[in-house]
């Protein structure tokens, strides 16, 4: 496996901005700890230069994209997560609760079937 280079700044910085356009106006943020998001958006580049897809940093990936469409930032599971907890599992994407302070973000219990259910 190749471990990817040091992630620029300007790379995450580009990354958060894509990641806002992509949801404006769509009913989700980004988590407002910009430090928080900024470290995951480095894991989602790291996971791209390593694996060539973007997958969710706190997920472990296969390595094999197809056997992980499911865990590709923004996840299958997401849109359920935040809708139930206000959060997806990794917090990068929060409802509008938690960017008004409303609520916190939390733990999101594990929705990803066992690998031996989804092969």
């Amino acid at each position: 496996m190749i471990e990817p280079a040091s992630i620029s700044p300007k790379r995450i910085q580009q990354l958060v901005a894509k990641l806002e356009a992509q949801i404006k106006n769509r009913g989700y943020y980004l988590n407002p700890d910009r430090s928080f998001t900024e470290g995951l958006a480095e894991g989602l580049l790291i996971n791209e230069d390593r694996y060539g897809y973007q997958n969710c940093p706190c997920r472990l990936a296969s390595g094999n994209k197809e056997e992980d469409l499911d865990i590709i930032c923004p996840c299958d599971y997401r849109d359920a997560d935040v809708s139930q907890f206000g959060n997806c599992f990794c917090a990068l994407y929060v409802s509008r609760a938690v960017v008004e302070g409303q609520k916190k973000t939390g733990p999101v219990p594990e929705r990803r079937p066992a690998r031996e259910l989804r092969i």
